[in-house]
């Protein structure tokens, strides 16, 4: 029997693996769904908020090459935590079982690409960026020919930036390419090998914006409804403000994703986040953080300039949070209550509804308890793990007991708050028969003692607003309290 050839072997896809012919593969978007670039800006950034400005002198200094060697310096990208390409993954393991010899090429900085590659063991040969030459497009078209030959190597890409390197290899590999790239690459007269290549889905970006937190932009509502002030032009500007609100949020929690991607690929159940799990891309992210802002910002300014103030001193907190604050154990929690009672002054502002003492302080209490249950949530579940140290903040498992106290405390005020308002002259000019109002606090106790007991057991997510909303015994106590509110009303 005649042995096979090496020109006879295939891998997946019906490239052949030729003696003396290389496979060329491209990271960004190729081997990772990803974009290095973007990993380490952002990683650098969640370090230290001046790194942007770093970054930018670097380009300035050094060009393209050195911004990327300087952002690379800044960050700490794990490696095993990056999205790969499974198809990609199983296209180099098959040419390697067949004989032939892989190189890892890319525009990402050398000292990335080798840390990859050294996790993978599946490559020859390592190139990147190395601080000065930006290996992208036509650069990396002139190395490759001089380093393996024109037509001697198979190229793995998946953008328009890679035609100029497909039109001197002998084959095109193509990851998810849509028809246009394909017929331009066709044109090079590079043979062609479609690999398919996960697609960011409309469901996916539906869910990094996560509009099920637009639950917490419905306290715009609150200073109309506490003040019974029910016509359809309060109403009208509260569900503008809502609709503010939430695409400054959703612009904010983009944002948090893009800071927090390590962290989120660190966790069991975060990983699945959008970002973390390489559905959406950072490119795609980071363009769709300033549009929602920008919507957002547009649509608050019909509501007036104090309104739009507002809005504006939300997303700097907010960004504030997610670069230095979430750090600062209390005052994290702090700032999450500060947020959470911030959409009520900006529901008093749009509904021009002037807010009562007994509001601020009762709902300050409670979004305080709701933030320390938040931190509970997340120091019982490392504590359940066997995690002494929270990653990206600054707190500790053995911290978890004086969390929940100051949770049951300040949800315990809040309901003292509440009986005193039932107690006081102010009730009357709202209620007809206040005196039924103090089942509200009975109700309220339950529930605040109820998801404190719910987060020590484990039972809670890492939001407990959005808990609340989908369980059941917790919309019972709503409904209890709307209809005590009204019962006190009549």
């Amino acid at each position: 029997m005649t042995a096979k050839r090496p020109d006879d072997t295939k891998v997946p896809g019906g490239a052949e693996v030729p003696g003396g012919h290389w496979l060329v593969v491209d990271l960004d978007g190729t081997l990772i769904r990803t974009d290095m670039l973007f990993e380490t800006f952002w990683s650098a950034t969640s370090r230290s908020w001046t790194a942007p400005v770093r970054a930018g002198l670097a380009l300035m200094r050094d060009g393209r090459a050195g911004m990327k060697r300087r952002l690379s310096e800044m960050s700490a990208v794990d490696p095993a935590t990056l999205p790969f390409t499974p198809a990609v993954l199983a296209f180099i393991e098959a040419w390697r079982a067949a004989g032939g010899r892989t190189a890892l090429v890319t525009a990402s900085d050398d000292t990335l690409a080798q840390q990859i590659a050294d996790r993978l063991g599946l490559f020859d040969e390592v190139h990147g960026s190395d601080g000065h030459n930006n290996l992208k497009g036509a650069a990396k078209a002139r190395f490759l020919c001089a380093h393996y030959g024109e037509r001697n190597f198979d190229y793995i890409g998946d953008s328009a930036a890679d035609i100029a390197v497909w039109a001197h290899a002998r084959r095109a590999i193509m990851v998810g390419a849509s028809a246009a790239l394909r017929r331009r690459v066709a044109a090079t007269g590079a043979g062609i090998v479609d690999l398919p290549a996960p697609k960011a889905t409309l469901r996916a970006r539906l869910k990094l914006l996560r509009p099920h937190q637009w639950l917490k932009n419905l306290l715009v509502f609150v200073p109309v409804l506490a003040a019974h002030k029910m016509d359809l032009a309060s109403l009208g500007a509260a569900l503008m403000a809502f609709c503010a609100f939430s695409l400054v949020a959703s612009a904010g929690y983009v944002l948090n994703d893009m800071l927090d991607i390590a962290s989120d690929r660190a966790h069991p159940r975060k990983r699945r986040r959008p970002l973390a799990s390489g559905a959406v891309t950072l490119a795609g992210a980071s363009a769709l953080a300033p549009a929602l802002l920008v919507l957002g910002a547009g649509l608050a300014s019909v509501l007036g300039g104090l309104f739009l103030a507002v809005v504006a001193l939300y997303f700097i907190v907010t960004l504030s949070y997610s670069l230095v604050l979430k750090r600062q154990p209390i005052l994290d929690i702090c700032v999450l209550a500060g947020l959470y009672t911030l959409r009520i002054v900006a529901g008093g502002i749009a509904t021009a509804t002037a807010l009562s003492f007994w509001l601020a302080a009762f709902s300050g209490a409670l979004f305080f308890s709701l933030a320390a249950i938040k931190r509970q949530a997340e120091l019982a579940d490392l504590a359940r793990r066997g995690i002494e140290a929270v990653r990206g903040r600054g707190y500790r498992t053995a911290d978890l007991p004086l969390v929940m106290a100051m949770a049951i405390a300040s949800g315990y005020v809040a309901i003292l708050i509440l009986a005193l308002y039932v107690t006081s002259p102010d009730v009357r000019l709202l209620y007809a028969a206040p005196d039924r109002l103090w089942a509200g606090c009975v109700v309220m106790f339950y529930w605040i003692s109820r998801m404190v007991l719910l987060t020590h057991r484990g039972q809670m997510n890492d939001d407990p607003v959005v808990f609340a909303a989908t369980d059941r015994i917790s919309l019972i106590c709503l409904g209890l309290m709307a209809v005590i509110g009204v019962g006190a009303t009549i």
